[in-house]
């Protein structure tokens, strides 16, 4: 199989941690040809979707872990698949690249995460489907809405929805002193809608990934730990992560969207749990690949390449 990965410049890819390295890996250790794409390398030219791939030969070493070959242009749909793994944000550009990868899909090329999925599901109002598995969520633009529900709740979180990594994330309490200035730099001055959630305190304990691949949900999750005094468990944040077996209630959430989500082509799909709370669907480039594998007998990028070739 000939597998192209749309992902950031290969020079800014943290190979000791990195989930689309890891895939790379597991692809090449397979047999199969491996190439990269950058989002800027697509373009849309008298209706053909083309884009320039570079061939990689990947190595173990995480400090030196790719040599490129010579890019050479290829249609979309030349390829046996196409993995969009670009980080957000989820800006114009990148909603023009899932514009392209779907007219390449009607070219039969094979584009997972499906785009047009991609697009709809906002990795922080896409919980919204499945309420009965979040806390108390607001979404919202206006300021009295959000002083209202802080009001109401006394303790929640404030995220931008167009965030990663745990940037942009606040907890405010009803009595912050510094509550006016956390909405109006989070809303731009009441220009930007954002999230508010619940504070939920098992966050304490881990703000769990659980990886669904292919329909699947894999049995272990990695619980990103908070650093002393975060109230973020991300591992850019600072959080330490900790594989351990899904409870009951992780596998309840996960086992209940794992059929829809697949059915819609998200071929890759990080749950976010905090206690027993669902807070994230991710399925722009979700991550934790590594982590579980190195901590378990899960090998989670392997299992994506077992649904390719079966795809």
């Amino acid at each position: 199989m000939k597998i192209a990965f749309i992902v950031d410049p290969l020079e800014a890819l943290k190979a000791y941690k990195d989930s689309s390295i890891a895939m790379m890996r597991a692809a090449q250790a397979r047999g199969h040809q491996v190439f990269a794409i950058l989002r800027k390398d697509l373009r849309l030219r008298d209706g053909t979707v083309n884009a320039r791939a570079v061939p990689l030969t990947i190595s173990t070493d995480d400090h030196d872990w790719y040599a490129a070959g010579e890019a050479v242009d290829w249609a979309l749909n030349a390829f046996d698949a196409v993995l969009m793994r670009q980080d957000p944000p989820f800006d114009f550009e990148y909603i023009t690249a899932t514009w392209l990868l779907e007219r390449a899909k009607t070219q039969g090329a094979k584009i997972w995460n499906d785009p047009r999925a991609v697009r709809d599901h906002s990795e922080k109002i896409a919980i919204t489907e499945f309420s009965q598995f979040t806390a108390p969520t607001l979404v919202a633009r206006a300021t009295e809405d959000i002083d209202a529900f802080i009001d109401e709740f006394g303790d929640v979180i404030l995220k931008p929805l167009d965030g990663m990594g745990g940037s942009g994330i606040f907890r405010v309490r009803r009595d912050d002193p510094n509550r006016n200035s956390i909405i109006e730099m989070l809303g731009q001055l009441g220009t930007q809608t954002i999230m508010a959630q619940r504070y939920i305190p098992a966050i304490s304990a881990g703000d769990k990934r659980i990886l669904i691949i292919g329909g699947e949900v894999m049995p272990y999750s990695l619980a990103r730990i908070p650093k002393a005094g975060e109230s973020r468990g991300n591992l850019a944040a600072g959080g330490r992560g900790v594989a351990q077996p899904l409870s009951a209630r992780d596998r309840e959430i996960a086992e209940t969207l794992a059929p829809t989500l697949w059915a819609r082509g998200l071929l890759i799909v990080g749950l976010d749990v905090i206690g027993d709370y669902l807070t994230e669907v991710n399925v722009t480039s979700p991550t934790c690949m590594v982590e579980i594998e190195a901590q378990t007998s899960c090998a989670v990028a392997t299992k994506v390449i077992d649904v390719l070739e079966r795809s």
